[in-house]
């Protein structure tokens, strides 16, 4: 990068945490440091849940998500706006009547602490091994730009952020992700602009919407069906985001901590409930919007010639020049192949229909890809340890070969924000849970406020430490937004089956809950492990297989009276 792209990235960042750390000075105290002292308005609510949920994973896998699979993935955000509404009329009045600081409070008082306890295990579990991908995910950036080591990069990037969230809490979050948002966005749009600007002379963005769709990158809604009936393996389709994508979005919005801890920040229920109802309104454009440039990214790499492999940093890894030859043999091949096919897709574009010459292009665009596998496997061969998957590569690539200076830094920045605004969060409810959920319900004493607040302080730390080294283990993962979403899928059901049950069957006791949430969990492993099924319809699974479960031990338990709070 530039130093100008240096002056700007710095500068960003060192100007929003300064900003989020002087806002939260005040927060010395339980609720103050991990709920804002639930003073928020609802438009902070809002931010802090769409800060939250846009990590750095989002900005750097989803548009090569697209790149490489087209816009189907944004299926799997339709059943967010119908999950808010849910969440908006059974969980947000339960949480604020009760003032509860986690949503596992809750469980304890519904069914019994051993149900708090394993609801709340389950949830520092998947939230802290999700964040420690995070962390991977802008130590990319680095590792790619500087050429800095990858696990030298996690610490350098976790270290940073447990510092800022040990010193801020809730308020730091909330306010920096105010700033972030409007940076991001604006980035984002500078992003779409320019991949429109650079596109050859005389082809503009309907021209380019027109390569993408008949390259099959368009492909905003399929069904799943094929030849032989429905396709339950098919990841992304319409099915599976408002069934699978909307449970897991109930799950996500209702029982994960990251989210709950967002939205009672508000100052009344109301404030809480206008805040996640405008997320329902602006989650799914905003997702359309970012897999779209990735969309615009595979178009503009038609028009030009592409890189064979989008991470450089692996190449300079390679010693031996044996291997380097081949792999430069492999690489001359495709890069004449893929002048070629610029060429034709720029004759295309200027041209009118002709499916002949679609068909073309398509077959040379699978000669490409063969060609691409062929280096994939060579790196593979030369190098066993080597991720191959260069998914979250292809916007960061874009980025830095391509945008002019300044823009390059803005965007890194970006990157950087969404990934500390997550992170921060994430830490933040980890250590809320663990210090309310686990460690003040089982120390003898009873817990001494200022002692709290330092305990909390220490928690975040834990668990920032934790991540880190979770990150150490994050390579050879594929697409990162693919992976944590699988992460979150194999416990989400789980959680919310347990909450459907404490909501809506209240006449099954603590004992059949527990159990029942026990079974679920080692049947999802189960089902993870032995089937391919997609991993949306688990948090379906999950939360029906609960239910049922619990209703057969209700039958068949002793009875013991339970509560309904």
């Amino acid at each position: 990068m530039s130093a100008l792209d240096w002056i700007i990235l710095i500068a960003t960042l060192t100007g929003i945490v300064a900003y989020g750390l002087f806002k939260s000075r005040s927060s010395h105290n339980i609720d103050g440091y991990f709920l804002s002292n639930r003073s928020l308005p609802w438009y902070m609510v809002l931010l802090s849940i769409m800060g939250t949920q846009a990590s750095a994973i989002t900005f750097l896998s989803a548009p090569g998500q697209a790149y490489s699979d087209g816009m189907r993935f944004v299926q799997y955000y339709f059943g967010v706006p119908l999950a808010m509404i849910v969440i908006c009329i059974f969980f947000v009045p339960i949480f604020h009547r009760l003032r509860v600081v986690t949503a596992y409070e809750y469980l304890e008082q519904r069914f019994d602490k051993k149900t708090r306890t394993f609801i709340a295990l389950i949830f520092l579990i998947s939230r802290g091994v999700s964040t420690g991908i995070s962390i991977y995910a802008p130590s990319i950036i680095l590792s790619s730009l500087l050429g800095w080591n990858i696990y030298w990069t996690n610490l350098f990037m976790g270290g940073l952020l447990i510092i800022y969230t040990v010193t801020g809490g809730a308020k730091a979050v909330a306010y920096t992700q105010q700033l972030q948002l409007i940076v991001i966005f604006l980035g984002l749009f500078l992003a779409a602009y320019m991949t429109v600007h650079l596109l050859p002379d005389g082809i503009g963005f309907l021209d380019a919407l027109k390569v993408s769709g008949k390259m099959g990158r368009l492909n905003v809604i399929t069904t799943g069906k094929t030849a032989n009936g429905f396709d339950w393996n098919d990841r992304y389709n319409i099915w599976s985001g408002l069934l699978g994508g909307g449970f897991l979005a109930l799950s996500y919005f209702g029982t994960d901590q990251s989210q709950v801890g967002r939205y009672l920040t508000a100052r009344s229920l109301s404030e809480s409930r206008i805040g996640l109802l405008m997320n329902g309104l602006v989650k799914v454009p905003m997702q359309f919007a970012i897999l779209l440039i990735g969309a615009l990214v595979f178009t503009f790499y038609q028009l030009n010639p592409s890189p064979v492999f989008f991470n450089p940093a692996v190449r300079t890894e390679i010693l031996d020049d044996k291997a380097k030859a081949s792999l430069d043999a492999i690489e001359g091949r495709y890069q004449a192949g893929s002048t070629e096919q610029a060429k034709l897709v720029r004759e295309y574009a200027l041209s009118g229909e002709d499916e002949q010459f679609v068909q073309t292009i398509r077959d040379n665009e699978k000669a490409l890809e063969i060609t691409r596998e062929e280096y994939k496997a060579k790196l593979k061969e030369v190098s066993p340890a080597t991720d191959t998957n260069d998914t979250n590569y292809v916007f960061l690539r874009f980025v830095i070969d391509h945008l002019p200076t300044g823009l390059v830094g803005l965007l890194i920045a970006v990157i950087f924000l969404a990934a500390w605004g997550s992170i921060a969060a994430a830490l933040n409810s980890l250590a809320a849970s663990s210090v309310c959920d686990l460690h003040q319900q089982y120390q003898k004493a009873p817990p001494d406020p200022e002692t709290s607040f330092r305990l909390s302080r220490w928690y975040t730390f834990a668990w920032g430490v934790f991540c880190i080294i979770v990150a150490q283990f994050a390579n050879n993962m594929g697409s990162l937004i693919e992976a944590v979403n699988v992460l979150g899928s194999i416990f989400y059901g789980t959680m919310l089956g347990i909450f459907l049950v404490a909501f809506f069957l209240p006449k099954v006791g603590a004992n059949a809950g527990f159990y029942s949430a026990m079974v679920t969990q080692a049947f999802i492993f189960l089902l993870f492990w032995k089937t391919s099924i997609g991993f949306l319809w688990m948090n379906v699974i999950g939360a029906g297989f609960l239910v049922l479960f619990s209703l057969l031990l209700h039958a068949t338990l002793p009875k013991r009276s339970v509560s309904s709070p």
